[in-house]
């Protein structure tokens, strides 16, 4: 099936809840995205408020505090949140590196692969009486003479080590108290169903992908799976290749990529967007397909996102930027973009100010 970019763009939109915007709860948004960026904290909530209609800032913490959702180190050692349903495929493919068996690793942490399962028992009964911050769990390594070294590194500012205890299962993060980070057990976490086998869970992280980021290249397939989550390529050729029942190649301009055959007649009938919208920087929109994909985000203006700007997307593709100065937002324009959309951008305002419960005025111009 031959379709154009602007189609694949307009279906993404729908299919991220951005065009139209969707009316239901925090747990339906991070359902859908599968996982989304969670640090900074405030672009985590700006990221699944710009997906629900009547969103607050606040909801999505909200939603962690009452364990609608989880947060662990996932795509990049980074801070995602997940469904307590869907979070164990995501977190199986990624405990499958075994980083921590890396000799750097033995080395620096003095922990050999061996003494991991006793130590993962150590720090899940420390957090059976409750969440505990990362001073107090530091200071419950302290009191084991076995693993009070880690506590110095720790508290020296390096929490890798803690890393794969979430990897693995055995806890994730909480809401923050007296601004620490918390942990907590997940097998305590409502709806948290373990870690699946590996094989279901490869195929489950690539079917989700494809879902929301897809039509996608192979090769696109690789770098979420294997260099966003460290899983060996080998396994994820292995994964794709048992998903190809399900699977359907298209031509997107002449590109060729991947499809669930699922959604090849939503594909047909998808129009493009006209939609404007006010994102994050690290918004799942852009960490998808990654901001090297020119269809997406515009070559010359890469740097921006790397960087983290806020992003203005139009008709599903980068349009511009902007940024919060006391009661003025100000929009960035690219020149190249068009004409701006003037009364598109007052009601993207006017949603973010009911977003962050004060009043914005906007102010444009073209960069």
């Amino acid at each position: 099936m031959a379709l154009t970019w602007a189609r694949v763009l307009g279906w993404r939109m729908q299919r991220q809840l951005l065009d139209p915007v969707g009316d239901g709860s925090v747990v339906e948004v991070v359902e859908r995205m599968g996982t989304v960026p969670a640090w900074p904290d405030a672009a985590a909530e700006l990221a699944i408020g710009a997906r629900r209609a009547g969103a607050r800032k606040g909801d999505a913490a909200r939603a962690l505090a009452a364990d609608e959702v989880v947060k662990a180190f996932a795509f990049r050692g980074g801070m995602h949140l997940m469904t307590p349903q869907d979070a164990g495929a995501y977190l199986a493919v990624r405990a499958s590196s075994r980083m921590w068996e890396l000799p750097s690793w033995v080395s620096f942490y003095e922990l050999a692969p061996a003494d991991w399962p006793r130590f993962r028992e150590y720090v899940r009964d420390a957090l059976a009486d409750g969440p505990l911050t990362l001073s107090e769990l530091t200071a419950a390594l302290g009191r084991s003479r076995r693993y009070r070294h880690l506590r110095g590194i720790i508290d020296s500012g390096n929490d890798t080590v803690l890393k794969p205890l979430t990897w693995q299962g055995d806890m994730g993060l909480g809401p923050p108290r007296d601004g620490e980070m918390t942990f907590h057990r997940l097998d305590l976490v409502p709806g948290w169903k373990g870690l699946p086998d590996l094989e279901e869970a490869g195929q489950t992280v690539i079917a989700a992908y494809l879902r929301t980021f897809g039509p996608a290249p192979e090769q696109r397939i690789h770098d979420w799976v294997g260099k966003g989550l460290a899983a060996k390529r080998p396994a994820v050729t292995r994964w794709i290749g048992q998903l190809r029942d399900r699977l359907e190649t298209v031509t997107i301009e002449g590109e060729t990529a991947l499809v669930l055959g699922d959604d090849l007649d939503d594909l047909r009938t998808a129009s493009a967007s006209r939609a404007v919208r006010l994102l994050p920087g690290r918004d799942p929109w852009v960490m998808g397909p990654g901001t090297a994909d020119a269809h997406v985000v515009p070559t010359a203006r890469r740097a921006l996102v790397s960087r983290t700007a806020n992003m203005v997307v139009f008709r599903g593709a980068l349009a511009g930027t902007w940024a919060t100065r006391g009661d003025r937002l100000d929009v960035g324009w690219f020149a190249e973009s068009g004409r701006v959309p003037r009364a598109a951008l007052e009601e993207e305002a006017t949603s973010l100010s009911a977003f962050l419960g004060r009043p914005l005025e906007l102010a444009s111009e073209v960069v």
